[in-house]
């Protein structure tokens, strides 16, 4: 018997030993939720089980995001082979929208103090929803987060309010409501408080050792942070009206050549963009038709009624650029971009393009051309020669128009080499 419990003791020393040489993998999730959020998680997650480490430690803080990216991250979260832990951290940081699926999906959810979690209530790009819709989106979003519940054994009745009723809690409440697990300070508390808890992944039971486990901390590399940035609809917007200033003004201004990369890039940028986001085609058309409006009224004289066309139909296609009526959380440009730059643009069309199309159409002012019309002053008598003065050059001269006296205004109606034709004025 002694030898069999001897024997039971060294293995649960070595398991703990081996369990504790594992290391934790810690990153940080600060922003919206975005395909590009899930594309980083998802290659965390995978990282960390190659490496074989003990568990992937998300500290969040995020106002919400797409539920499409939101359902793949859960869908990681309960199929990961390693535990999941989310900590709403630092102090002031919150769950919402979003937040609140994914931190509930998690094998041990934790909060920091001074952060709250919840309202999680669906809402659209578009406004206000039809009732019927709406029940459709908010039903499935509360079917979603009660599976999650159900699977993470927590409290399923707080978390369909928080989808139905928008209901929001602290950290306080939270614990007490069974939303989370337990509360930590920081990440040294945290580590402390995982020590010895237990996970169960499909049948396994994993023991936690951090005390003594190097702790990981896994950065977003510089591509996943380009992407994230690009997500933003706001930059996404911003890049394609660059881009389209930048065609149209090298268009307008053959050879200017930077406009024309740079307004490339822009729009090759802002594509990949949108190809993140929920586009709706009737805005980004509404867009093209403004800026259209904007190129006929430097063409046409209209007396500013496709000017005003133009930013009409600007403003309204840059609100409708983002649909989604699935969404946890708005996706869409705001106002505080969407008016400057629509004023931008239609001073951007007026000017600098108008200029340029005005400069195309001016006669040419070098050459013979540019001297046939000018005034010039006869020097001598043209009788029918002499000499006149034009803009301080002195120019052999012929009359047209009869004989011309000295200190005589003329005007150059041709010019063959270098003899001006002229005509007394």
């Amino acid at each position: 018997m002694k030898i069999i419990m001897m024997l039971t003791w060294m293995l649960f020393v070595t398991a703990i030993a081996v369990s504790s040489n594992r290391p934790i993998h810690i990153l940080s999730i600060n922003g919206s939720i975005n395909p590009t959020t899930y594309d980083y998680l998802k290659h965390e997650i995978d990282i960390a089980e190659q490496k074989n480490a003990q568990a992937l430690i998300v500290e969040l803080n995020t106002p919400g995001g797409l539920l499409e990216a939101t359902r793949s991250i859960v869908t990681e979260f309960l199929n990961a082979e390693i535990p999941i832990v989310v900590f709403v951290a630092p102090q002031g940081s919150r769950a919402a929208s979003a937040g609140v699926f994914i931190t509930m999906a998690a094998h041990i959810a934790v909060m920091a103090p001074g952060t709250n979690i919840g309202a999680a209530h669906p809402v659209s790009t578009q406004g206000e929803m039809d009732s019927v819709m709406s029940g459709k989106v908010t039903n499935d979003a509360a079917a979603f987060i009660r599976s999650i519940s159900e699977k993470r054994k927590r409290n399923v009745k707080w978390a369909e309010e928080a989808v139905r009723k928008s209901v929001s809690i602290t950290e306080t409440e939270a614990l007490k409501e069974h939303v989370i697990d337990f509360i930590a300070s920081n990440r040294a508390a945290l580590l402390d408080s995982l020590n010895g808890r237990t996970v169960v992944i499909e049948k396994d039971t994993i023991t936690l050792s951090t005390t003594t486990a190097v702790v990981v901390e896994r950065e977003m590399n510089w591509q996943y942070k380009l992407l994230n940035i690009l997500s933003d609809p706001n930059i996404s917007y911003i890049l394609f009206l660059i881009g389209i200033y930048g065609l149209f003004f090298e268009l307008y201004n053959p050879g200017s050549i930077f406009p024309g990369v740079a307004g490339a890039i822009a729009l090759i940028l802002a594509l990949y963009s949108m190809q993140t986001l929920p586009i709706n085609y009737a805005g980004l058309a509404l867009i093209v038709v403004g800026i259209i409006l904007f190129l006929l009224e430097i063409k046409i004289t209209s007396y500013g009624l496709l000017s005003i066309g133009g930013v009409i139909a600007l403003f309204f296609g840059s609100i409708m650029l983002f649909q989604t009526d699935g969404t946890i959380e708005f996706v869409e440009v705001s106002l505080n971009v969407v008016i400057p730059l629509v004023i931008f643009t239609a001073i951007f069309f007026f000017f600098v393009i108008g200029a340029g199309v005005k400069a195309q159409r001016r006669k040419v002012t070098t050459g013979e051309s540019a001297i046939v019309g000018k005034e010039a002053m006869a020097i001598t008598a043209l009788n029918p020669t002499g000499k006149v003065r034009l803009e301080g050059e002195i120019w052999s001269a012929e009359s047209v128009s009869g004989k011309i006296e000295k200190n005589s205004k003329v005007e150059v109606t041709e010019i063959h080499g270098l003899l001006l034709k002229v005509k007394k004025l």
